[in-house]
């Protein structure tokens, strides 16, 4: 019996209410039985007034459910591609540049080969994981339960909720510092202020959903841009950029596989995001297409602007002017000295306002799967729409941007390093089950994406993740704990977290997995 899904609006639903006909279930939408011509609801939304008025403002009502050949509309590979290039054309990434020279005393040269290298490390899996979405029309944390077993992926979906609104606070806190610096003189923009400007313009974009996201992302990269090529020329008018010297510390290997970790897991952040963004994409669109699209896409403007980054960061050893500003305001200090003090004077101040605003394009994605990462962590979740999850992410980001504004240097190098922690252990396991136990997509049937009798139930993922934890915990180096290996080799590998994490949960996977299929069939 072959079962499409499809749409209904919130007085099909109520209609169905009143009439007494259909039983409760979990999908969260209706299905229809073309075989038998009966339709049953699934779930009843609450909140409906929210899908009310999101249908009256044109947003997209849809949330976690399967997106169908019908609704596929979007044929644009630039879409695709441009998501992510303005996502990192922002001042956060140029924030993460920045840790190389002044956290982690790597020379110039030394930070641009870190940056490279485990940006493209990172971002293979974004990219590959966003023909998924295309020829599935599944969300990424819906796949999840493809490629990890459903019980498994529903503890990626909480552990991506907190992602998510670390990721946001991270942005917000970047930005903030920025425009509090704007108008030293006279009236400043409190960071308190500011951080509730960047996610109250975060919240209306997100608001309406995947086709507005993709509009505002197509072209928002390009002001932020431009700044960055004013940046440079400053740098090179001021006269204090040096490469720095090839000493020990500067070529550190401890230190670059350190900051690589944190480069890393800023490149591979949207791999638990991906698909959310090529969903309503033609299942027949060319995989290469989009694989290559989504690699030039997250290359050039991560690379770019962390390099920058960095650049800017080896000024401060030379211009004691500039290094006041950043150790009293951070990168937003920084900035503002580049492009203000004995510089642009206010049109300098327009250019960090400007920079400031280009958070809103990387906060975008982490608010817009916020919302479909909980629908897909419990099925009663799903019954709350899009939209209300999107309102609550916002808030709570903005809850801990506050606070943590104060320690940004401290907070940006834990929380991304965290990141880069479980996104190994996401990366390690969902690449093994596809590539050596699917080994196609035709592997896959996505109608099954909500039934727990057809899903893997993640046994071998539940201890490779467990697993992979430990080997955390073994490898990692931070201010606030030494495993027994990073303790062992410091000297030589300093944090080695993510690399022993992903190791880790590879070998248990790829030994347990084969028993799961054997003892369970699935």
């Amino acid at each position: 019996m072959s079962v499409d899904k499809i749409e209904y609006t919130v007085e099909d639903i109520e209609k169905q209410k009143k009439s007494g006909e259909g039983k409760d279930g979990k999908d969260g939408i209706f299905e229809v039985d073309k075989t038998e011509g009966a339709v049953k609801e699934t779930e009843y939304t609450v909140l409906p007034i929210l899908n009310k008025l999101a249908a009256k403002l044109s947003a997209e009502t849809k949330g976690i459910e399967r997106v169908t050949d019908e609704e596929k509309t979007d044929t644009s590979i630039l879409n695709a591609a441009s998501m992510w290039f303005s996502a990192n054309m922002v001042i956060a990434a140029f924030a993460l540049g920045a840790l190389g020279p002044a956290v982690f005393g790597l020379n110039f040269w030394m930070s641009v080969i870190a940056t490279v290298l485990f940006t493209f490390i990172g971002l293979f899996p974004v990219a590959y994981f966003s023909i998924f979405g295309v020829e599935f029309g599944l969300r990424q944390m819906v796949l999840s339960r493809f490629l990890m077993g459903n019980v498994t992926a529903r503890i990626f979906c909480l552990i991506n909720v907190v992602a998510c609104i670390g990721w946001g606070a991270v942005n917000t806190i970047a930005a903030a510092s920025l425009l509090h610096m704007v108008n030293p003189d006279g009236a400043r923009c409190p960071p308190w202020v500011a951080c509730f400007i960047i996610t109250i313009l975060t919240v209306i974009v997100t608001f309406f959903g995947y086709k507005v996201i993709h509009a505002y992302e197509k072209w928002s990269w390009v002001p932020n841009f431009v700044v960055f090529l004013i940046i440079i020329a400053r740098l090179k008018i001021s006269g204090n950029f040096t490469a720095g010297d090839w000493d020990h510390k500067s070529v550190d290997a401890g230190a670059f596989l350190s900051f690589g970790g944190v480069i890393f897991g800023s490149a591979s952040g949207w791999a638990t995001y991906a698909a959310d963004y090529t969903v309503y994409m033609p299942s027949n669109t060319n995989r290469y297409k989009i694989f290559f699209s989504l690699v030039a896409g997250l290359s050039f403007p991560l690379c770019f602007t962390c390099i920058l980054g960095a650049a800017a960061a080896m000024c401060i050893r030379s211009d004691p002017v500039w290094n006041r500003y950043y150790n009293d305001y951070s990168i937003g200090g920084l900035c503002y000295a580049i492009l203000v003090e004995n510089s642009l004077s206010r049109f300098g101040e327009f250019c960090c306002v400007v920079l400031a605003m280009s958070t809103v394009a990387n906060n975008i994605p982490n608010m817009y799967s916020i919302a479909l990462s909980t629908q897909a962590l419990w099925a009663p979740l799903a019954r709350i729409p899009r939209v209300a999850w999107t309102l609550l992410g916002n808030l709570l980001t903005l809850a801990i941007a506050i606070p943590a504004y104060y320690k940004f240097e401290s907070f940006m190098t834990i929380f991304m390093d965290a990141i880069a922690y479980y996104l190994a252990i996401y990366i390690a396991i969902s690449l093994t089950e596809h590539f050596v136990f699917r080994r196609s997509f035709q592997a896959y049937n996505a109608k099954d994406w909500n039934r727990w009798d057809k899903l893997p139930i993640g046994y071998a993922s539940f201890v490779a993740l467990f697993v992979g934890a430990i080997g955390v915990a073994l490898g990692m180096s931070s201010e606030y704990w030494q495993g027994q290996i990073s303790r062992a080799l410091f000297d030589l590998f300093g944090d080695i977290g993510f690399e022993v994490a992903a190791i880790f949960t590879f070998i248990v996977y790829i030994i347990l997995r084969p028993l799961e299929i054997k003892y369970t069939g699935r």
